[in-house]
């Protein structure tokens, strides 16, 4: 995101937001509009959420078509600490080799008007025991989000004896696990006695049990000390969402116990949430919103340039208006690829069909969830299984309930780590997923990009007296990584400087009139 907050203006704005509001950025700028800091926030895009934005199939063919090298962006030679693209003039370094097909008779087959999609750049899961969900609790911009259901984690496999099918839901709880057909009863035994011990994996009496090997793959664990044969590890590994099946036994047993132990807290059957009309783009509009009623300002499609600080160490702004504005605090974010970085293929998929089978609730009083879970474990699919082949595959099906799509459809995104045959996979992932679930269903439209990220720290550069802050780009997480909170807060920090108060970060009271039923941001 290309994302700028500027403090101590000369135009009386003591905060300057510029670039692609996204959820980090607009928490921020929220934080500050709150705490009595007026912002004025610059996008050079016409839409939110930059990264992570979510597109209408004629934003979509526009953004392709802006992101189709791997080439840096624009005046990559140029000072890069503000970089506010245009989506019709500049490549972003994140993101390249982007390209969009349509079915050659999309239209008879059901391919609606372009709005009526909304398809998401970072089609994250939000677990219940995530920290942004109560960051948005007490911020009371949780009122504005509507928080869907996520289903069944399913892992594809060798064809069931019993049923047939080639898609297994990955039991979760006791009962999950003793209901299960596909599973022998020493594997059962043996799973359970890894899921209890998961759940207090960090208690002293099961430290010892894995500490000395935190640093061993996962796997490997889940053989040595849990006998767990290859269907079981491949469910287990399913549920961390690794992308490339090497997560570590530290990582991978946290991973596992927040996925556990979030089961229930928001109601039966369900781990995690998505939010409505497009995921994380839509907690950047709420963010947004409830900025602007701190008293912040907005200006999409507002490119702008920095100068070097003048005699009084503030920097200048040049917007595209022929607008100066000064200030001494810069806030905005790194979009430059990391060379360390890792790579993901993605691909969107609309289908013409609501793929019920995959939608139906697991627990008794559960809600119907609007998206579930497929993990393709590495060589799973048999065209993909030869040497050098990838790590897993994971696809998210979304029903029409998401908002994403018309009813009777579902978007289905893909993602793996990039590889030279990533676009071969992500279409038998998709070929393989379809004829496991549908008959006869259509693609109707496909957007596959690859994605970056920049380095994974904040940078803080002093220019005279004034301070630049630069986020990271979004993590390439397919579950929310609350790490990226940490940047929101520091950056904070960086614009109240004395005042920042660690108890007052995102705490704020009702305003003035307002009730729990009120609409805060209207």
């Amino acid at each position: 995101m290309t994302s700028t907050t500027v403090g101590n203006l000369d135009s009386e704005v003591p905060a300057l937001a510029s670039g692609g509001l996204y959820e980090g950025e607009n928490l921020k700028t929220t934080a500050l509009s709150r705490s009595n800091k007026r912002i004025l926030h610059l996008d050079a895009n016409d839409f939110y959420g930059e990264n992570e934005a979510a597109l209408s199939l004629q934003e979509a063919d526009a953004w392709a078509q802006a992101h189709t090298s791997e080439t840096g962006p624009a005046g990559a030679g140029e000072d890069t600490s503000v970089t506010t693209p245009a989506l019709s003039e500049t490549r972003s370094a994140i993101f390249g080799n982007a390209h969009v097909s349509r079915h050659p008779e999309a239209d008879a087959k059901g391919l609606s008007f372009p709005r009526a999609y909304s398809l998401a750049l970072a089609p994250q899961i939000i677990h219940t025991k995530s920290k942004l969900l109560s960051q948005l609790v007490s911020s009371k911009a949780y009122r504005q989000v509507e928080f869907l259901a996520v289903g069944s984690f399913f892992v594809y496999g060798e064809a069931d004896a019993a049923s047939g099918t080639r898609l297994v839901r990955i039991p979760s709880s006791r009962e999950d696990v003793f209901s299960a057909r596909s599973i022998p009863a020493r594997s059962k035994r043996a799973l359970m006695k890894f899921l209890k011990f998961v759940i207090d994996y960090d208690s002293e009496e099961q430290q010892p049990v894995w500490q000395q090997q935190a640093d061993k793959s996962l796997s490997e664990f889940l053989v040595d000390d849990f006998k767990l044969d290859k269907n079981l590890r491949d469910s287990i590994l399913a549920m961390t969402l690794t992308l490339d099946g090497k997560i570590t036994v530290k990582d991978g047993l946290a991973t596992i116990h927040r996925h556990l132990t979030s089961i229930g807290l928001f109601g039966p059957g369900f781990c995690a949430v998505y939010p409505k009309w497009g995921g994380i783009s839509e907690i950047a509009q709420v963010g947004c919103r409830a900025g602007a009623v701190g008293g912040s300002t907005y200006m999409l499609n507002t490119p702008m340039t920095m100068s070097e600080p003048d005699a009084s160490d503030e920097i200048t702004l040049k917007l595209s208006s022929d607008v100066s504005i000064r200030t001494t605090t810069l806030v905005t974010s790194q979009q430059i690829r990391s060379p360390t970085s890792q790579t993901v293929s993605r691909l969107v998929a609309v289908v013409n069909a609501p793929v019920q089978s995959l939608f139906e609730t697991s627990v008794e009083g559960a809600p119907t969830p609007a998206v579930v879970v497929v993990a393709f474990p590495s060589e799973s699919l048999q065209e993909a299984s030869e040497p050098g082949s990838s790590g897993p595959i994971y696809a998210f099906v979304h029903s029409s309930d998401t908002g994403e799509c018309p009813a009777g459809q579902s978007v289905i995104y893909l993602t793996m780590q990039t590889t030279p045959q990533s676009s071969h996979h992500l279409e038998l992932a998709l070929t393989a997923l379809l004829q496991a679930t549908t008959d006869g269903t259509d693609v109707l439209y496909k957007l596959y990009y690859e994605q970056a990220t920049s380095s994974r720290h904040p940078l803080t550069t002093p220019q005279g007296s004034a301070t630049v802050f630069e986020f990271p780009s979004p993590s390439l997480s397919l579950a929310f990584d609350d790490g990226s909170l940490d940047a929101v807060q520091e950056a904070w920090k960086v614009v109240m400087k004395d005042e920042a108060a660690e108890n007052a970060f995102m705490q704020f009271e009702d305003r003035e009139g307002m009730g729990n039923d009120d609409d805060d941001y209207d």
